[in-house]
Formats: C-alpha cells, sequence, structure tokens
C-alpha cells in the first residue's frame, strides 16, 4: 500500500501524527517481535474465561499481543504453540480459546476500520463517487484512495492516475489500496450506497485523517496477509467493460501488560 504523495506505508506517513499516549511498545507472544503498540492485536480475557480480540485495547485486566498474519496464527493454534503463548501470558489463568479465533480476529479489525471510516464521514474527511473523487484526485486533496474488492479494474486505474496527477507522482506507478472488504461492506459501513472506491481528504499540512485511516487498514491488510489482499486486485476485473456499476517517549516493551 502506498500513501501520499508518493511514499509507502512504511514511510513517515503511516505512523501516528498524534503523540502516543502510551510511549511504549508490546511484544508479540507468538514471534517475540516487537512493535508499536498501535500496530499490534490486543487480546483480553472476557469475565467467563473466554479469550478475544480487543481491537481497541480498552478491556480491564491482563492483555497478550500479537502480531502475526490470520494464517501464521491459524497454523500456531492448530500446533497448540498459540495455546502455551497465552498460559504464559496469562499466568496460568484458565482459559477458553475459541476455535474460530482467527476469524474473530480479522471480524474485529474488519470492524475496526468500518467505524473508523464512519467516524471520518461524520467528520467530513471522506470523499465519494467517482467523479468527485477524480476532480478532487486531480487538485491534490486526496490523501489517501482506496478501493472495494470487486471494484474494476478500469476503475481502479482511472482513479489512481487522478491521484498520481494530484499528488505530482506520475510515471511512479503509485496507486490507491484495495481493501479486502466489498463494496456491500463499504456502503453498510458508510451508510450510503454502492460505495466502490472513496478517498480519505488531506494535504501535506493535515494528515491526521489520513493517518488514522491507515492504521486501520494497514492493520486488517497485515493480518489477512500480503496475498489475499493483493489478490483482489484481480478479483475486482470486470470484463463487461462498464467500471463500478453496481451489483446488487522511552519505550516500555512487554508482551502482556495490565492496562
Amino acid at each position: 500500500m502506498r500513501t501520499p504523495p508518493n511514499e509507502r506505508l512504511t514511510s513517515d506517513i503511516a505512523e501516528p501524527a498524534l503523540p502516543d499516549t502510551t510511549g511504549s511498545e508490546r511484544r508479540c507472544i507468538l514471534t517475540g517481535d516487537t512493535s508499536a503498540r498501535d500496530d499490534l492485536l490486543r487480546l483480553a480475557i472476557s469475565p467467563g474465561g473466554h479469550v478475544l480480540p480487543d481491537a481497541g485495547a480498552k478491556a480491564p485486566g491482563r492483555g497478550a499481543w500479537i502480531g502475526v498474519t490470520r494464517a501464521a496464527l491459524e497454523t500456531a493454534s492448530a500446533e497448540g504453540h498459540l495455546k502455551k503463548a497465552l498460559m504464559r501470558a496469562f499466568k496460568g489463568a484458565p482459559l477458553i480459546i475459541p476455535d474460530d479465533l482467527p476469524a474473530k480476529v480479522e471480524a474485529a479489525l474488519v470492524r475496526q476500520l468500518c467505524d473508523r471510516l464512519g467516524l471520518e464521514l461524520r467528520s467530513g474527511n471522506i470523499v465519494m463517487g467517482s467523479a468527485r473523487i477524480e476532480e478532487q484526485a486531480r487538485s491534490g486533496r486526496i490523501a489517501v484512495l482506496l478501493h472495494a474488492a470487486d471494484s474494476s479494474e478500469d476503475g481502479r486505474r482511472k482513479l489512481d492516475q487522478a491521484w498520481r496527477v494530484g499528488t505530482d507522482a506520475e510515471g511512479s506507478g503509485l496507486r490507491g489500496q484495495t481493501l479486502p472488504l466489498d463494496r456491500t461492506a463499504l456502503s453498510v459501513a458508510l451508510g450510503r450506497d454502492n460505495v466502490v472506491h472513496l478517498g480519505v481528504a488531506g494535504h501535506p499540512g493535515d494528515m491526521r485523517a489520513a493517518t488514522r485511516v491507515l492504521q486501520a487498514v494497514s492493520r486488517l491488510v497485515q493480518y489477512v496477509g500480503d496475498d489475499r489482499a493483493n489478490a483482489t486486485n484481480e478479483t475486482g476485473r470486470d470484463t463487461s467493460g462498464h467500471a463500478d456499476q453496481p451489483q446488487g517517549g522511552t519505550a516500555n516493551i512487554d508482551e502482556y501488560v495490565k492496562d
């Protein structure tokens, strides 16, 4: 995924624009790697002892953090590594690990992204409609360009080109991010009909909305895996030739902390 004006997600634009209120990193209980708190997903225990995703990292009590793909989580669960890691993280407390925990994690990340898009829409930071997106992209007022998984190749290409023009990135291959969400999911999230493409408004002097959206996007894309995320570029191909028509501080590193 690339970010404006001509950078990849690993650049400064992907980092929080606002101060990190925790000033801390966390360690993934499965890989041992440390990352910024906002780049990982927290697991917490429900009152009944069920291990559940806590995407907002707001549940009380001790938490365990993971930073792996869904495929890796499924493998760790099947081979018993997840259970062992969770037992260590939660100090041997009785745990119930749902068989569908990997699916629950994905659903939580999808919900977090959809909620973020809804909040940005209410704040006036979301641009919808291909014609309007193209106009604002060409004038340099689109900071992030997103496409539904089932968007057409022609539709993506047209808006990507407009975005490159507006960000002075012609010839760079800069493209919008194709999400692992289809138009139905985006339409429900935004309360609009047939949301196939959307832009996040912004400019070099104000990238706050773009940063918030990119953070939620990157967590989901990293979890579902690059192969699955990139595959949407092919599944969205429209062979009919009609693009996008309606289709029905000092880091405190810890892997499990009470926060």
